[in-house]
């Protein structure tokens, strides 16, 4: 049996002679509990507006993405592009074509990025689930239609219901022609259809029309192969990093090669960041809660003090009358933590499935997303108990030994 812990648990539940002390160990260790509550909570929380926001940004790219290494466009044909379109991992092969444009609709205009796209784009990234308003739709009786932006749709004051009757004028600049004596001829102007709006984020619905590469390429003044890049998804049981090491290897160094990360990579650093220092910040306050461990244990060595002196007398080294202050420290942190722990995962679990705290109706998700990992629980765990131990070692080295008539 292990003398010290077995003391340390009787004086962990027995009643003190002062009711102080039972006080303050019940605040040390609610507020233990109620800390550790709050960082599973805050970064569960954060947890799932992280995977909303990269699910917002993956639902627009790819798992990965060619372009050229030097210029702005060139032409995904020849062996070594069939043989990336026919890796076994590879399941979509989305080209691209884009550039900014002007759009005007009635009186309204707005500068935008007009992205062409190849058939693979709607099942690759699962657009139709981002449109609010109309269906996706790129080409139909022989004309060229767009989805927009819910941002530029506002600037411009599109109306899908009445998308049959009006169209959006696109103009850009033709390639290569250094004078003219007549302005117009430098510009390339071709009509747009709306068949619906999209909303993902202000980044990508204030900036994109999403068409046809056809449109897009003669709009841009480019050969029927031209591309700005090429759009991987890949299977999901493929390994995206050995998949991507294949293509670059392939390639060669005239192509740059993303994976998603790589493609948003400010973003997912950023999100990354903030969860750290968000994690930092809680781990202070606390650190602010356990003092409360130092002022109990501290009362507890004082009110032993004879149990204390008996224990010495009787022959129990200062080493174990240490321990069993040490543990009973350890025993709040330990109680406080898991207890903590068990009450956030529940309050987690009750937003996940009962949806507490709502959004404002028109919001991408009707409630707050939470998320919990089990990465979190460790660190938190682990974070908890190291402050835990360090706020018990402190008063039971100082007063352990005075209550032994011993110098610390």
């Amino acid at each position: 049996m292990n003398f010290p812990l077995f003391i340390a648990r009787r004086y962990l539940v027995s009643k003190k002679s002062h009711n102080a002390i039972n006080i303050i160990s019940g605040v040390a260790l609610g507020g233990i509990a109620i800390g550790t509550m709050a960082l599973i909570i805050v970064l569960s929380a954060f947890n799932g507006i992280s995977n909303l926001v990269q699910s917002l940004y993956n639902s627009f790219g790819s798992d990965i993405v060619i372009t050229a290494a030097k210029g702005k466009i060139f032409q995904p044909t020849g062996a070594m592009f069939d043989i990336v379109r026919h890796m076994k991992d590879v399941k979509y092969f989305n080209e691209v074509m884009q550039d900014k444009a002007l759009l005007k609709y009635n009186d309204q205009q707005a500068f935008g990025v007009i992205k062409g796209v190849s058939t693979d784009f709607e099942a690759m990234t699962q657009f139709d689930t981002l449109i609010r308003d109309g269906t996706f739709t790129l080409n139909k009786g022989g004309l060229d239609y767009g989805i927009f932006g819910r941002g530029i749709a506002y600037q411009l004051g599109i109306g899908v219901s009445n998308s049959d009757y009006y169209s959006v004028a696109c103009y850009s600049i033709k390639r290569g022609l250094t004078s003219t004596p007549n302005p117009a001829d430098a510009i390339i102007k071709k009509n747009l259809f709306p068949a619906g709006t999209f909303s993902i984020n202000d980044d990508f619905d204030f900036r994109y029309a999403i068409t046809s590469i056809g449109f897009a390429r003669q709009l841009f003044d480019y050969q029927d192969s031209s591309v700005t890049s090429v759009e991987i998804g890949l299977a999901k049981t493929a390994n995206n990093e050995e998949v991507k090491s294949k293509i670059k290897n392939l390639l060669g160094s005239d192509y740059k090669v993303k994976d998603r990360f790589e493609q948003n990579e400010l973003l997912f650093k950023t999100l990354k960041s903030e969860k750290l220092w968000t994690f930092i910040i809680l781990v202070f306050i606390l650190i602010i809660a356990t003092f409360n461990i130092v002022g109990s244990l501290s009362m507890l060595i004082l009110d032993k003090e004879k149990d204390i002196d008996i224990l010495w007398k009787m022959g129990v080294d200062m080493g174990s009358v240490k321990k069993i202050f040490l543990y009973e420290g350890v025993l709040i942190t330990f109680i406080g933590a898991v207890g903590g722990l068990a009450l956030g995962t529940i309050i987690c679990l009750v937003q996940l499935h009962f949806k507490l705290v709502r959004f404002n109706q028109g919001f991408l998700v009707d409630a707050y997303p939470v998320s919990l990992q089990a990465a979190d629980f460790l660190y938190v765990f682990i974070a908890v108990m190291v402050i835990g131990l360090l706020a018990s070692w402190y008063p039971v080295r100082i007063f352990a030994a005075r209550g032994a008539g011993k110098p610390a």
